[in-house]
C-alpha cells in the first residue's frame, strides 16, 4: 500500500499538460527542421537542374536557402534546450500549486516573476512560429500549384489540344531573376520535372514542415494556457 500511495503521489506531480506540450514542441520541432532543411535543398537542386542553368543567375537564391538553413539549425538547437527547460519550470510550478493547495505553503515572487518571464518569452516564440508556419505555406502553395498543372495535363478527361503551351513560369514569383534561362518549363518538361525525385519529395516534405511548424505553435500555445490557469490559482 506505501508503494502504491508513493506511486500515485508521484504520479500526482506530474505536470502533464506541460509534458504533453513539451513532447509535441518537440516533434513539431524535429519535423519542421528536418523536412524543411531536405526540401530547400530539393528545391534547389531542381530548380538548377530545370528553370536556371546558370550558376549566377541563382546565386542570390542560393545565399538565401544556405542561410535558412543555418537558422534551421540554430532553431532545433534553441528548441531542444528550451522545451527541457519548459518542462523542468513545470515540474517545479505543479510541485509548487500542490503544496500551496494541501498546506501553508506561498508561492513566491520570484517563482511567478519566473513563471511570468517564460510565458512572454513563449508568447513570442509563439508569433515568431506562427510567422514561420504563415512562410512555409508559401512553397507547399507553389508546388501545390505545379502539381496539378502537372496533374491537369495528365487527366484523360482535360482534353488539351497543344500541351506545349501549359508552362509553368518560376520568375513571376520573385525566386530567379526574370532574365533567368529558361526560366520556365511547358508541356514535356514540365511533365518530366512533376516526375523527378526532387520534385515529388520536396513537395512532401514542405507539407510535414508545415504539419510540424502548426504542432509546434499548438504546442506553445497550450504551454501559455497551462501556465495562465497556474498563475490564476497562485
Amino acid at each position: 500500500v506505501g508503494c502504491f500511495e508513493c506511486c500515485i503521489k508521484c504520479l500526482g506531480g506530474v505536470p502533464y499538460a506541460s509534458l504533453v506540450a513539451t513532447i509535441l514542441c518537440f516533434s513539431g520541432v524535429a519535423l519542421f527542421c528536418g523536412c524543411g532543411h531536405v526540401a530547400l535543398t530539393g528545391t534547389l537542386t531542381m530548380l538548377e537542374n530545370h528553370f536556371s542553368r546558370v550558376t549566377s543567375d541563382h546565386a542570390t537564391l542560393t545565399l538565401v536557402i544556405q542561410i535558412f538553413q543555418y537558422i534551421i539549425y540554430g532553431i532545433a538547437s534553441f528548441f531542444f534546450v528550451y522545451a527541457i527547460i519548459l518542462l523542468a519550470e513545470g515540474f517545479y510550478t505543479t510541485s509548487a500549486i500542490k503544496k500551496e493547495l494541501q498546506s501553508d505553503f506561498k508561492t513566491t515572487v520570484c517563482g511567478r516573476c519566473i513563471t511570468a518571464f517564460f510565458m512572454f518569452l513563449t508568447y513570442i516564440l509563439f508569433l515568431a512560429f506562427l510567422a514561420i508556419f504563415g512562410f512555409t505555406a508559401i512553397p507547399v502553395f507553389l508546388f501545390f500549384n505545379m502539381w496539378n498543372t502537372c496533374a491537369a495535363m495528365r487527366s484523360p478527361d482535360a482534353n488539351i489540344t497543344s500541351p506545349e503551351s501549359i508552362c509553368v513560369d518560376v520568375r513571376q514569383y520573385g525566386i530567379i531573376p526574370y532574365n533567368a534561362t529558361p526560366g520556365k518549363a511547358c508541356g514535356a518538361t514540365l511533365g518530366e520535372i512533376c516526375n523527378t525525385s526532387e520534385f515529388y519529395l520536396s513537395y512532401h516534405l514542405y507539407i510535414v514542415a508545415l504539419a510540424g511548424a502548426g504542432a509546434t505553435v499548438i504546442a506553445l500555445f497550450n504551454h501559455n494556457s497551462t501556465k495562465q490557469i497556474d498563475l490564476c490559482r497562485c
